[in-house]
Parts: C-alpha cells; sequence; structure tokens
C-alpha cells in the first residue's frame, strides 16, 4: 500500500496518510483531518506499507467541518488500536487556490510572535520563541520555542489562550532547527542545506570531522550557524569510511621496505598513512614517515 508523508511545518516530523484513491505527487498540498482537528500540509514522500498491518480510517461525511481535538500532534496521521494495528488517516482532498489563500501571512505570524514574546518576558521565562502555525481550521496556534532545558510554561499557555482566544500549544524544537526556519549563509556561501533541500537532519558526531581529517581545524571552522557541527560532514562519511576500511588500524606494526614501524596516522582521502620508525635501535630518534598505500613496492 502507497502512504503518503506529509509535513505540516519544517520544525516538525512528517505523518503517514493514506492517499483516498487521489492523484497526487510531491510538493501537492493536500487538507486532512488529525487528531487535533483540520490541517493543510504537504506532501514530502510516499513509502509502502504491508497493507496486512493497517487500516485506513474511513473519512466522515462532515470531515471537512469538524473541530479541533485534544489529542497529540504525534497522533496526526496514524493511532496504534488496542491489537497493534496501525490506523491509517486518509488524505481529504488536494488543497485548492481558496484553500491555500486562508492560510495565515508572514505578517501574521509574526504579530502573534511578537505578542507571544511580551508575555513571556512577563513571566520572565528562558526561552526563545522562532516560530508560529495556525491550525487550517483557525481552531489553534503552534508555537516552536528553545530553551535550554524544561520550561513550566503553564501558566504562558493560559495566557496566551486568553489572548488569542484560541487553542494554545508550545513545542520545543532543537537549536538547527531554528536555523531551518530563519535560514543564512553558510561557509560555503550558499544558503543553509537544512533551509533547502534537507528534509531530515542527521545526527552529527565528532568522530566525523576525525574521519575526515578536519577537526583539527577548530570547532569555529566545522560548526555551522546554529552552533552545531555542519551537516554537510554527513555528505561524504560513506566515502570516507569504504576508504577507511583499507588503512590500517592505529597502533598496527608494519613492514617498509624492509624496515618495522608502528602506524601513528591516516590520511583517508590520500590512502596514506604515517608510520613511525626508530632509527639506532628501540632508543633510538623517533623518525615519522607518510607512506603511501598504492605506492609500487620496491624490488
Amino acid at each position: 500500500m502507497k502512504i503518503a508523508q506529509i509535513k505540516f511545518v519544517s520544525w516538525d516530523k512528517e505523518y503517514n496518510f493514506s492517499l483516498n484513491g487521489l492523484d497526487l505527487a510531491v510538493g501537492d498540498k493536500v487538507i486532512v483531518k488529525t487528531e487535533l482537528g483540520m490541517e493543510l500540509g504537504e506532501i514530502v514522500g510516499f513509502i509502502e506499507i504491508d497493507p496486512k498491518k493497517v487500516r485506513v480510517e474511513e473519512l466522515a461525511e462532515n470531515a471537512g467541518e469538524q473541530s479541533a481535538q485534544t489529542e497529540p500532534m504525534e497522533n496526526a496521521g496514524q493511532n496504534v488500536s488496542e491489537t497493534n494495528e496501525k490506523v491509517i488517516k486518509a488524505i481529504i482532498r488536494k488543497a485548492s487556490a481558496h484553500d491555500l489563500e486562508r492560510m495565515t501571512a508572514a505578517k501574521d505570524k509574526q504579530a502573534a510572535l511578537d505578542i507571544c514574546q511580551k508575555v513571556k518576558d512577563r513571566f520572565n521565562l528562558p526561552m526563545k520563541f522562532v516560530d508560529a502555525h495556525f491550525s487550517y481550521d483557525g481552531s489553534r496556534i503552534t508555537f516552536a520555542f528553545i530553551a535550554d532545558g524544561r520550561v513550566d510554561f503553564r501558566e504562558l499557555v493560559k495566557e496566551l489562550t486568553r489572548s488569542f482566544n484560541k487553542s494554545i500549544r508550545l513545542q520545543q524544537i532543537g537549536i538547527r532547527d531554528e536555523a531551518k526556519i530563519m535560514g543564512d549563509i553558510g561557509h560555503c556561501g550558499k544558503g543553509l542545506c537544512c533551509r533547502g533541500h534537507l528534509r531530515q537532519l542527521e545526527s552529527i558526531n565528532s568522530e566525523m570531522a576525525e574521519l575526515q581529517d578536519c577537526s583539527h581545524r577548530g570547532s569555529d571552522r566545522i560548526s555551522g550557524i546554529c552552533g552545531r557541527l555542519m551537516c554537510c560532514l554527513a555528505y561524504e562519511q560513506k566515502g570516507y569510511e569504504e576508504l577507511a576500511k583499507r588503512l590500517p588500524p592505529l597502533g598496527t606494526k608494519v613492514n617498509v621496505d624492509g624496515k618495522r614501524g608502528i602506524v601513528v596516522g591516516h590520511h583517508t582521502l590520500k590512502e596514506s598513512v604515517d608510520v613511525e620508525f626508530r632509527e639506532g635501535g628501540e632508543n633510538g630518534t623517533k623518525i615519522v614517515v607518510e607512506v603511501d598505500l598504492n605506492r609500487k613496492k620496491k624490488k
């Protein structure tokens, strides 16, 4: 069974929905009924699911008019029944030009963020709001924020509910998500990848920088605008891993042109290693020589 993956905002995850017999493509905007109410989302991909393991929830006749519920967004597209059977909701229809016109303008989002910021300052809460999402049916506003840890925002939500007269949700996101929302120019001089083609933000660790021989450049040069290690470190990681398989582990004793040495360094792209030799015996002078693994051995 072909299932559509839909995103409602860039900083939230993808949710699965049944195509409901509609002819749709990646990039199409669609109207769906979630546990929280009506939403307009964008199809970002498709996956195949065993039809025996899922059940498509039938649409109610007045699905397009139902009000928002109060279930968590995690169940927006699919639920799990008591028998662990996945229940997939169906797409109602492809969004029309009128549907798109109903979406909240950027200036209105900014106005909502300004109000939210002022209320937050009154409560002196350690959080920063970066985006606002208005649901398609107008019943709910979700504010995305970043914070160093957990924040007790219960009183803030009550005050915002009174101010907007709508259901209010606050969703904590990561600092990388903020960069994805705001956008900027990377070290390469181009727009941030997370703002453009990257759908998923992969986990980037220091081992990637070490394998790619760039950890010595310092954290400032290999970190992005968000302050985290650059996402592009993952682009060539698999290639480096394949090349690294040919390199002997550090500490390996090797024989180079009849001399015994120990591998003390790697040059992955050059496919070479640094080998330490001892001149004049075990207590002699240390000499480190770079050895090309593809070199021709001396006869």
